[in-house]
């Protein structure tokens, strides 16, 4: 068994070590064809990011890793609370521990269970749909959100790949024949409690890194969707703005949209308006479909999309038939995560994305997690790896590895999820040491200083380069 789960990770990280266009290991999980725009010439094969795996390299010396590790976790940039595991990702032995178990304060490193429980409950190929269904009215028609926060207006928005109201708009006008619709009703009602989570800073909302959470938007609630990666002017009736927009497509007034419920589709029609010609009350007039759940999780661990986190976090929550609330999905993901096998001891979650510092993870489920999602027994998990950031290469990471001392044999060889709130920060992944042994890692850290970001991310960054050159023999 530890050869073929060597076998399996190699295999995994050499398909992530490469710069790839399409995301995730496998391609036949997106279940769709290249359009003729996306037949290019063949080009050479690109040079590989990471550094060579060896299935038989040999594992450290618990006892020298310790005492490589010690001084480097002492570190007073990384505060008064950190804790650490590290684990052999080959086999799953855990190699080093400090505070392993302990529930800390996670940030965004939240967003890998979110990944891996959303892969296990909803599947790698599963599209989120946003579909409109006829009025109980004459003329109206009722937008109903599904929970794609990547739907966009037009052909393209800020999501690549992402469905379009205007497809949309065309399905209804089709359906409808020569009915003219004369009032949008939208339906946000698929998820219920709290827009903000109760445990964000007050400064989430409005401060471009988070939104209203509601089951239907438009570019992740994004004013501008040509807004780059990462702070966005984020609307604040997601729902409504997306109504209006789907208003304006079907030339509605604006006037005409306003809150509601879609109807019940009668059972006779449900699945089979476009055979029938039905268009009564609750008749799906129009759907359309987000990307494969392996895109958006690509971009939700890339780019640390929160707004990706907490939908998808929401399709845990449904899949397991639980209301699509902060507290639904929470409950969901840690059923999935002890379904899995996976310690939870220590662990307390609020959201999907790691905003809330009410979410409480310990190292060890993070690298079991990370071990678990390279074996061979769950190969779905494995579309996970494909979004890490790369030491000195890609995504959070493009720009550590290298600039402070200490840190730039990470450069290539670690592949990890960070996360920072003030006085929050962590990271955690995949890193190859010096033979070419893979390690999973996780060091968190939730007490240091307001003002200590550079020196406590560099102490981490230290902390992940020294695995990449302890042999530990």
């Amino acid at each position: 068994m530890p050869i073929l789960l060597a076998a399996v990770l190699v295999l995994v990280l050499a398909l992530v070590g490469l710069v790839v266009v399409r995301p995730g290991p496998i391609e036949g999980w997106l279940a769709d064809e290249p359009t003729a725009a996306e037949t290019l010439p063949v080009e050479p094969s690109p040079n590989a990011v990471l550094a060579a795996t060896d299935i038989g390299a040999p594992l450290p010396d618990a006892g020298r890793l310790r005492t490589v590790l010690a001084p480097l976790i002492a570190d007073p940039a990384l505060g008064g609370r950190v804790h650490v595991s590290v684990t052999d990702a080959l086999t799953g032995q855990q190699l080093f521990e400090r505070g392993g178990g302990t529930g800390t304060v996670p940030a965004s490193v939240t967003k890998l269970l979110t990944a891996v429980t959303v892969l296990t409950a909803r599947g790698p190929g599963y599209r989120i749909p946003t579909k409109v269904v006829a009025g109980a009215e004459p003329g109206e028609v009722v937008l109903v959100g599904g929970g794609d926060p990547t739907l966009a207006a037009g052909a393209k928005g800020f999501y690549p790949g992402a469905a379009s109201l205007k497809d949309l708009a065309e399905q209804v006008r089709t359906a409808l024949g020569g009915t003219a619709p004369t009032r949008v009703l939208v339906d946000s009602s698929l998820y219920s409690g709290p827009r903000l989570e109760p445990g964000w800073d007050e400064d989430i909302p409005t401060g471009g890194y988070g939104a209203q959470m509601t089951a239907l938007m438009l570019d992740g609630a994004r004013k501008d969707p040509k807004a780059g990666e990462g702070w966005a002017e984020r609307v604040t009736q997601p729902e409504l703005v997306a109504g209006r927009t789907f208003a304006r497509l079907l030339g509605v007034p604006e006037s005409a949209v306003r809150s509601g419920t879609a109807p019940a589709a009668p059972p006779e029609t449900t699945g089979a308006t476009e055979a029938t010609g039905a268009t009564g009350p609750g008749a799906e007039l129009g759907v359309v479909h987000s990307p494969p759940l392996i895109r958006l999780v690509d971009i939700m661990i890339s780019d640390s999309d929160n707004i990706l986190g907490e939908a998808l976090a929401r399709q845990v929550a449904l899949a397991r038939g639980l209301p699509a609330s902060f507290a639904g999905a929470a409950s969901a993901m840690t059923e999935v995560l002890a379904d899995l096998g996976l310690p939870t001891e220590g662990l307390a979650l609020a959201d999907g994305s790691g905003l809330s510092r009410r979410n409480l993870i310990s190292p060890t489920l993070l690298t079991e997690l990370l071990a678990l999602a390279a074996s061979p027994d769950r190969p779905e998990l494995g579309g996970i790896f494909g979004g890490l950031p790369v030491g000195g290469w890609s995504g959070t990471l493009r720009d550590r590895y290298g600039s402070v001392p200490g840190t730039a044999a990470g450069a290539g060889t670690v592949r990890a999820k960070t996360g920072t709130l003030t006085g929050v920060h962590a990271i955690a992944g995949v890193v190859t040491t010096a033979e070419g042994r893979p390690l999973t890692f996780a060091v968190l850290t939730d007490r240091v200083p307001a003002d200590g970001m550079e020196p406590a991310r560099g102490a981490l960054d230290r902390i992940a380069a020294a695995l990449a050159t302890c042999g530990c023999r």
